[in-house]
């Protein structure tokens, strides 16, 4: 898949994250991993994304990324995937490799490890694991790492293989105008924690689409909803936001890092052994996870095919 090729799926339609699935140890466990992968791809998502955010890419080892994503493609069928990518610059470039040798269709670059830095630093940063990889590449505009418009403008002359913009700071004005100048140059992802959320909001800002984690454990419920977005059924998406998003949103938010710790309890209760989630995450309690259930029932009760 060329960049260009991976530059029109992503704008396709919906985009989801799996979960890693660990065994008791917190090993990776290829065949639980690879079962829900091929179940996630049976709902048309665009693009599936291995080892990236809600797949736990912070508490991976660089060496265990590659067997990710040779697993997720083996399992994924004609679905593209992109990998997730990060840290200083020298050990992004050697995931970077690594993905790509794996036959990874594109990598997700989060944001460099711990210390703030200037355009011009960024700037080198980003250019350097392009040049590095012949894939495409989407810079996730998140935390330490946020493009100014003239950055990313630079960015897009420089690296031919730079395809797309995903935001998660919510700052709407910032990525209007980063949306405004570019065009269609890159293809703009919406990213914030439970991207429908916000999802009408960056429709506005000129985002076509997003990552949506709950389509780890509700896949047909989070198509139902895009397709609600774009086809402008602003009833249906209210409904929906009631009652089905904003009671998640509230599990999510009884202790920090549930944003990914609830999506994996939401797998496992969908029946995949996805495992627990590693340190320094923590899973749900089993009042939590109850919560969840019956979340998760009542779905299943309003929909022919959860």
């Amino acid at each position: 898949m060329t960049p260009q090729d991976l530059k029109a799926a992503l704008g396709s339609g919906l985009l989801s994250f799996p979960v890693t699935a660990f065994d008791a140890n917190g090993a990776f466990t290829r065949e639980p991993y690879q079962a829900h992968v091929e179940w996630l791809s049976g709902y048309n998502a665009a693009t599936l994304f291995a080892a990236g955010g809600t797949g736990e890419f912070f508490s991976l080892a660089p060496r265990e990324i590659p067997e990710i994503v040779t697993a997720a493609k083996e399992a994924a069928g004609n679905t593209p995937i992109v990998s997730g990518c990060g840290y200083g610059t020298e050990i992004a470039i050697e995931i970077a490799r690594s993905v790509e040798r794996a036959g990874g269709d594109g990598i997700l670059l989060l944001p460099h490890y711990l210390i703030d830095a200037p355009q011009e630093g960024l700037f080198a940063h980003i250019k350097a694991v392009c040049d590095a990889i012949g894939i495409g590449v989407m810079v996730y505009n998140r935390d330490n790492s946020i493009l100014e418009a003239d950055t990313l403008a630079r960015l897009c002359d420089a690296c031919p293989n730079l395809v797309g913009f995903k935001d998660g700071s919510g700052d709407i004005g910032k990525v209007r105008q980063i949306t405004a100048k570019m065009g269609d140059r890159l293809t703009y992802l919406g990213g914030m924690p439970t991207a429908e959320l916000f999802a009408e909001a960056y429709l506005g800002a000129g985002f076509t689409t997003y990552s949506s984690a709950v389509f780890n454990f509700v896949p047909a419920l989070a198509q139902e909803f895009y397709k609600a977005l774009r086809g402008g059924d602003i009833a249906r998406c209210t409904a929906i936001l009631n009652d089905f998003f904003y009671p998640f949103m509230a599990i999510r938010n009884r202790q920090k890092g549930y944003a990914v710790s609830a999506i994996k309890a939401g797998v496992r209760l969908r029946g995949f052994k996805a495992g627990g989630v590693r340190s320094p995450l923590t899973d749900l309690t089993g009042e939590e996870e109850a919560m969840m259930s019956r979340l998760m029932d009542q779905v299943d009760a309003n929909s022919v095919e959860a």
